[in-house]
């Protein structure tokens, strides 16, 4: 008797619309945390303490929020993926509160985009 192995199938899509589904700061994080997002290891993030996470369809946005994130606030930018819509802003609390906002913002009333509530923990 044979056996078959069955691979499984996932697809991703992408739903075409304007929208932030995610606005999230992480406060003081665990140090191992900067190392596990896979952000630069060469930068001193003991003087960072807040994590800012913006997920945003069309993924190229991003690329504006990149931008908005920077001029808005003193938060740099860990991470930015315009195929994924995925931002990651670190900074002080205040800094990546102020991106945040300032990503959401212009979303919402320059770009007629859905927005959510930009949480924290």
């Amino acid at each position: 008797m044979e056996i078959y192995e069955t691979k499984q199938r996932i697809i991703q899509e992408s739903v075409p619309g304007k929208q932030i589904t995610l606005a999230h700061i992480i406060a003081n994080p665990d140090d191992s945390l900067y190392r596990k997002l896979g952000l630069d290891p060469n930068v001193d993030y003991s003087t960072k303490s807040a994590i800012g996470i913006v997920t945003m369809c069309p993924s190229e946005y991003a690329i504006i929020a990149a931008d908005l994130s920077m001029k808005s606030s003193g938060a740099d930018v860990g991470f930015v993926d315009r195929f994924s819509g995925t931002l990651i802003v670190v900074g002080s609390v205040s800094e990546v509160e102020s991106a945040l906002i300032a990503v959401v913002e212009y979303a919402e009333k320059k770009l007629g985009f859905t927005i959510c509530e930009i949480t924290k923990t």
